[in-house]
């Protein structure tokens, strides 16, 4: 149980700094209420007025968010293997091929639907 101690403090003084972050912004906040800023806001897309409130958002949003996280994910994963490509031997280097494979078929499948081209 002492080995959580800490632990356990760090998340208390997170948790005490969150909601006494949260406390003081409204008590010392400004309080200047408008319509713009209670409106919903879709990447500079002006919304409409459909039953459910959301307008259709075009799909060149999804694939460049696609896109980020795609090369994202993999920059996250290829600079620790880049790092310790040493020690990881044979097993690595099979493993992070089997990873490209997989980013490979996520960056064709982007390309087929046109998320690389910028119009």
């Amino acid at each position: 149980m002492n080995v959580y101690v800490p632990i356990l403090v760090l998340g208390a003084i997170a948790v005490a700094f969150a909601v006494f972050s949260v406390i003081v912004a409204r008590i010392v906040g400004p309080r200047r209420y408008n319509r713009a800023k209670l409106d919903a806001y879709e990447c500079g897309i002006e919304p409409t007025l459909s039953p459910l409130g959301a307008g259709r958002i075009p799909v060149k949003y999804y694939l460049t968010a696609m896109l980020f996280i795609i090369f994202d994910i993999e920059i996250v994963f290829l600079y620790p293997w880049a790092v310790h490509f040493d020690a990881l031997g044979f097993f690595g280097l099979g493993a992070m091929a089997l990873f490209i494979f997989n980013v490979s078929v996520a960056y064709a499948y982007e390309w087929r639907r046109g998320g690389l081209s910028w119009d």
